[in-house]
């Protein structure tokens, strides 16, 4: 059984996990506001993924060895305060029409979210029973994913009023002032909710601590700990798992609006096209309330090759078959999406023998899926059209379920005597 104070550690660090799923989110929006506001390509606009995901690739391993060195409460504070660091540089960005500065603030904000995650991912495994570990991150991704679908609903209501991207067409001057006040409008309310998010954390910060009971000795640098990493057979590929997935859900919901608003699909007008981007991330919260139940009675394994399975199946339809039916397939990946994370992550720090610090600044490292598999889904997209370029997130799906039939059968390395969850030995 929990105490008291472990619950409520883990709710406090599970409000971490909304935050930072309503905030990667807004990005979604975002892309297809750029596109029509700085007249862009589709791979021009995807750079706005690129900046926020690319930080992944760059920061996860510091942000391992900060972890190392400080305890997560610490390194969760900074991480919120480089995340309103990043909304201020989008503001002065916003106000100078500089899409530059845009990207630049994306990244800082993203390089906090980072550091978040690989505080926040192996914290919330740890706040309880190991053998629980795989329902505690599942519960806490679905609260993620409520961000997830509120995010898109703000952005899409915020970013994209008065925005059409019909190839070859600009804004009118007063459009695209409005547009640049409203960015400015949701960064500033972003930043508002980090800072209320860290007095919040702060004044739970010794009850988070107590709870915490996993010691963390290691004092290894960032070359260290990438080498201690890269040892382990099972760090590296669930760092391959965690490219391929975060990959393939931000190419598809980078793009979902411009998808169901091109004319082959449905479509509405972008702003409704955004508002359905809502039902995408929807999907992945409801499967990440009903994945926590089932993850109590089947293995995570074979429901994660199962849900890999079907996502890729979905991908194919809308590659092969298209039109009308196309759009509610693709919203439908959200639902199969949903446990794909969380289960990826506790099954390689299950079976992976480097230490939680360095297998889980390896995965989050691997979060840089979502900056280059949405450039290439991008350029399939200006070359051949958006139903086409779901050929890619097929093809990622189809390596996951790969990956989840050989963790089925990969031995689990767990040390009883240590209780923190889901670390791997």
């Amino acid at each position: 059984m929990q105490s008291a104070s472990t619950r409520t550690a883990f709710l406090s660090v599970t409000t971490l996990f909304f935050a930072w799923g309503f905030i990667t989110s807004i990005i979604d929006p975002l892309v297809a506001a750029v596109k029509g506001i700085f007249s862009l390509t589709n791979v021009e606009a995807q750079l706005s993924a690129f900046a926020f995901f690319i930080a992944y690739g760059l920061v996860s391993l510091p942000a391992a060895v900060l972890l190392s060195r400080m305890r997560a409460v610490p390194s969760i504070l900074i991480a919120l305060a480089m995340m309103v660091g990043g909304c201020l540089v989008i503001l002065a960005a916003s106000n100078t029409a500089a899409y530059a500065g845009v990207l630049v603030g994306l990244f800082i904000l993203a390089s906090g979210i980072t550091i978040l995650q690989v505080a926040a991912n192996p914290l919330a495994a740890n706040l309880g029973d190991p053998d629980s570990s795989h329902f505690r991150l599942t519960f806490s991704q679905a609260f993620n994913s409520l961000g997830t679908v509120l995010g898109p609903l703000l952005g899409a209501s915020l970013l994209l009023k008065g925005i059409e991207v019909a190839p070859g067409t600009a804004l009118e001057p007063e459009v695209r002032a409005n547009a640049l006040r409203s960015i400015d409008t949701s960064f500033l309310l972003i930043a508002g909710l980090i800072v209320i998010l860290g007095l919040f954390i702060w004044w739970l910060r010794r009850t988070i601590e107590a709870a915490d009971r996993h010691a963390r000795p290691m004092r290894r640098g960032i070359l260290g700990t990438l080498g201690e990493a890269v040892d382990a057979r099972w760090a590296v590929l669930g760092g391959c798992a965690i490219f391929l997935y975060v990959g393939a859900e931000v190419a598809i919901g980078t793009q979902m609006a411009l998808f169901l608003n091109h004319g082959d699909v449905w479509g509405v007008p972008l702003q409704h096209a955004g508002y359905y981007v809502s039902l995408y991330w929807g999907g992945a919260m409801v499967g990440r309330f009903v994945g926590s139940a089932l993850l109590t009675r089947i293995p995570a394994p074979r429901l994660l090759a199962c849900a890999t399975a079907v996502a890729a199946l979905l991908c194919l339809y809308v590659f092969t078959v298209g039109g009308i039916g196309a759009g509610y397939a693709a919203l439908a990946i959200g639902l199969f999406n949903s446990i794909m994370f969380p289960t990826i992550f506790t099954i390689t720090l299950e079976r992976s023998s480097a230490s939680e610090e360095a297998t889980s600044g390896l995965l989050c490292t691997s979060i840089v899926g979502g900056a280059f598999i949405p450039l290439l889904a991008g350029k399939i997209s200006d070359m051949a059209g958006y139903t086409t370029s779901f050929i890619l997130p097929a093809l990622c799906y189809a390596l996951l379920c790969v990956f989840a039939l050989a963790a089925a059968r990969a031995a689990v390395f767990r040390n009883e005597e240590d209780v923190p969850a889901a670390t791997l030995h």
